[in-house]
């Protein structure tokens, strides 16, 4: 059988893979397990030499790789080239930061004993990939596993198997050993079969809850370490001190990034009533001056869904919204053109447990709460199942972090969107999952964190704990 990727502006079919046949799959298991004995013994200054290699090859080809991200998921070019980037620069954290990350960690204990912490790798590690960051979500688990010596194999998202390909190619031209970092062209329908192999160790997802908690149930039945990065519905929290210009403008660009479809896209607008009406004008007038079209075009604001069936499914939480009560200040129509495109959308009014209100709007639609004061502007915030990010906005840079304190998730922001950075863990809380990504915890989630106790005076007696 084969998969097409299909570009969502035109509904064009951009090329056609052969899926993993059930033969190629074992053997690509069966070489990455090979692979990961050599791999695990390799000098980490190695390791980070290569990692270093794959960002050049990166930047090397960032035109193909952004136009290729374009083709088959929508993003707007210049964006795809900022993800392309962005894939080179945690290789290039990596590559400088590993050893420092992962060195012995020599800690007091017994007078008679040296004790040390090691980080040693696990195995084979599966990563199950979405299309919104084609790039961006497999280098962001690649990088730090391959600098921590396991080997990745990765089930991307159907619909960009070209995005699969060309990563798996640029570990290959960067150097790293056959079996290093392998791409399986394999349904979701195979997933919990490549889990419970015992040649897999350990699985990441980013994806929705729903597949998030399908993966830990699987994982877990086989006490295989997990992480799940998983969807979000970020609130922006806009409190009556707000720089209003900079805030109006950022709220845009958090709303549409992506095309809207981000799991840290702000989601929900939290503003207190004295700046209400002032936010929601200029907000949507911000919103409606956005070029929506053809996202190979650099002056492009806006381009399409990844897909017509998920424009679909979110009109259908707008329209559901909008049923139960809440007001359309702009958009709420897919727009009458070729391609997947939905407009620029704000929600007002919006009652509470409606879509809009309780679920995650994945693509360009704003929905804008009024609260009367900051202790109900968190409350507000804090009222979801998701805690992924957060922001608030405050000239009072003390009173914003206090406010950033209070909220209930994994990332939160004062005066800036939400955003990653290798340098910083990235992940939730709730149904956002557990486990992060990036800066040295990322490091360490796959790794086997070992006490190592060398007594040094053989006849000393030691106390008996357990």
């Amino acid at each position: 059988m084969s998969i097409e990727s299909t570009n969502p502006a035109t509904g064009d079919v951009v090329d056609s893979f052969e899926e993993t046949s059930d033969e190629e799959r074992d053997e690509r298991l069966e070489r990455a397990t090979e692979t990961f004995e050599e791999w695990s013994e390799t000098p980490i200054e190695t390791r980070q030499r290569l990692l270093a290699k794959a960002a050049d090859v990166l930047r090397e080809n960032e035109d193909e790789y952004a136009e290729l991200m374009t083709e088959e998921m929508g993003k707007p070019i210049g964006q795809a080239h900022d993800e392309v980037e962005k894939c080179a620069w945690v290789c290039d954290y990596y590559a400088e930061t590993a050893a420092e990350h992962l060195q012995d960690e020599v800690v007091a204990s017994d007078e008679s004993a040296r004790t040390v912490v090691a980080y040693q790798p696990l195995g084979p590690v599966l990563a199950i990939m979405p299309w919104n960051f084609p790039f961006w979500q497999v280098f962001r688990f690649a990088a730090p596993n391959l600098a921590a010596g396991n080997v990745g194999l990765l089930k991307h998202a159907s619909n960009v198997p070209g995005c699969a390909r060309a990563i798996e190619d640029v570990f290959e031209q960067a150097g790293f050993p056959e079996g290093a970092f392998t791409s399986l062209l394999i349904s979701s329908s195979e997933i919990d079969e490549v889990i419970e192999d015992d040649r897999i160790r350990a699985v990441t997802i980013t994806g929705s809850d729903g597949a998030g908690r399908s993966v830990a149930e699987t994982a877990g039945s086989h006490l295989k370490k997990n992480v799940l990065e998983l969807g979000g519905s970020d609130p922006f929290v806009v409190l009556e001190d707000a720089p209003m210009d900079e805030t109006v403008e950022t709220a845009v660009q958090a709303r549409l990034i992506n095309n809207g479809q981000s799991c840290i896209a702000a989601k929900r607008f939290v503003v207190v009533e004295d700046v209400y009406d002032e936010f929601v004008d200029r907000f949507t007038d911000e919103m409606a001056d956005q070029t929506v079209g053809d996202p190979m075009d650099e002056d492009t604001d806006l381009g399409p869904q990844a897909r017509e069936d998920l424009m679909a499914e979110l009109h259908d939480q707008v329209e559901e919204t909008v049923d139960q009560g809440g007001e359309i200040e702009l958009g709420g129509e897919p727009i009458d053109r070729n391609g997947a495109f939905y407009p620029p959308t704000v929600l007002t009014d919006v009652p509470e447990n409606a879509p809009a209100d309780q679920e995650e709007l994945f693509g360009p639609v704003a929905t804008v709460f009024r609260v009367p004061d900051e202790e109900a502007a968190i409350e507000k915030a804090n009222d979801t199942r998701f805690g992924l990010g957060a922001s608030v906005w405050t000239e009072d840079l003390e009173r914003g972090e206090r406010v950033a304190r209070q909220f209930e998730s994994g990332l939160a922001f004062v005066n800036e969107l939400v955003k990653s950075d290798p340098r910083l863990p990235f992940g939730g809380v709730k149904d956002s999952g557990y486990g992060r990504e990036l800066a040295r915890h990322g490091i360490r989630e796959f790794v086997n964190t070992k006490t190592i106790w060398v007594q040094q005076d053989a006849g000393e007696e030691t106390d008996m704990v357990e």
